[in-house]
């Protein structure tokens, strides 16, 4: 087993010497499945570094630095520096930021076409796609359930201005060749979507074998069970690497400053044009997207799309900076401690 096969280049550490490179496959609570020269295998973070030092928690497409332990669980020693990465605000209330993924090349955002396209999503999901600095594909699935793509098409495209847009089936693989351009050896892929959209379906048809498990959905609303439970690195027999992710129906936003203004490039442009520095689009005199809306060149609909996200990223931004101060203080006592204890012995 060669790690090269996994992403991995020289070049991504100067510091290679200190550990053997390793790429993580999945992460079981606080055991991390990983893949290096040695073969696959288990390992743990090294806990001073990890919980006392401020080194960056691994996630599924990380690699990182291990030493390595051929009779049990290797220890973790760094997490080497992404070039992307996606997160979103953990569903469980109060424990902040949730890593999903990271190192991908390209983001399906994957709807399907049925009761489960829903435009406002796509826009959630293409800000964190923006933010995560890799290249969005629009993937609407189940072509096979309808013989009418015109809505959808136009749908999509008005809340993904320039964003490549590809109509497949992996039920009768039509649409499939339109995916080839992204299906590269050692490139890595990341599925977004929600439960039913037929993730595990695409994995199965581009793997050209079933390596994931489908489940059905419920005809009177398209929504379908979680199949993928945890986040997990799979490598295709063709090279190409796919991370897939649990359904996500609510995409709860973290840090998407960036993410934003290129999801509603439309938006951010008319607001540079805006007569107040600090207008908030709503009743200020000389305001650009208000023009625009009347005029009919913006929807007000994506209006209110971006105050929404945006909104919601600035809540989540604060109350990331109040747990992470309020984390560090703790750290700091607990480190005080210790020292004490050393200095008494």
């Amino acid at each position: 087993m060669n790690i090269k096969d996994y992403g991995w280049n020289e070049t991504m550490n100067s510091d290679s010497n200190s550990g053997t490179p390793a790429r993580i496959m999945a992460v079981h609570k606080g055991r991390f499945e990983i893949v290096s020269d040695f073969g696959e295998g288990f390992a743990r973070v090294k806990g001073r570094e990890y919980y006392f030092e401020g080194e960056t928690f691994p996630t599924v497409g990380d690699f990182v630095l291990i030493d390595y332990n051929k009779d049990g669980d290797s220890r973790i020693l760094k997490t080497l520096q992404r070039k992307t990465y996606f997160s979103r605000r953990d569903p469980d209330k109060g424990r902040g930021e949730q890593a999903v993924a990271a190192n991908f090349d390209y983001v399906f955002i994957m709807q399907s076409l049925n009761h489960d396209f829903n435009p406002k999503r796509l826009e959630r999901y293409l800000t964190a796609a923006r933010q995560s600095k890799a290249e969005p594909v629009i993937v609407l699935t189940k072509a096979d359930l309808t013989d009418d793509y015109l809505p959808y098409i136009l749908a999509a495209s008005s809340v993904a201005e320039g964003v490549k847009l590809c109509i497949v089936s992996a039920a009768t693989g039509y649409g499939m060749n339109e995916l080839s351009p992204y299906l590269q050896r050692g490139k890595t892929l990341v599925f977004l979507g929600s439960s039913g959209v037929g993730k595990s379906s695409l994995v199965n048809a581009l793997a050209g074998e079933k390596i994931m498990n489908v489940n059905g959905i419920r005809e009177d609303d398209s929504k379908g069970r979680h199949t993928t439970t945890h986040r997990e690195l799979i490598m295709l027999p063709n090279g190409v690497m796919v991370i897939d992710t649990p359904g996500m129906r609510e995409l709860g936003m973290w840090d998407v400053t960036e993410g934003l203004g290129d999801a509603f490039s439309e938006v951010e442009a008319l607001a540079r044009k805006c007569r107040f520095r600090d207008c908030s689009h709503r009743t200020e005199p000389g305001c650009a997207v208000l023009e625009a809306i009347r005029s009919g060149k913006l929807e007000e609909s994506r209006l209110e799309s971006y105050r929404k996200i945006k909104t919601e990223a600035r809540y989540t931004h604060h109350a990331a900076d109040y747990r992470r101060q309020k984390e560090q203080f703790f750290k700091s006592i607990v480190i005080s401690e210790r020292k004490k204890k050393k200095d008494l012995y």
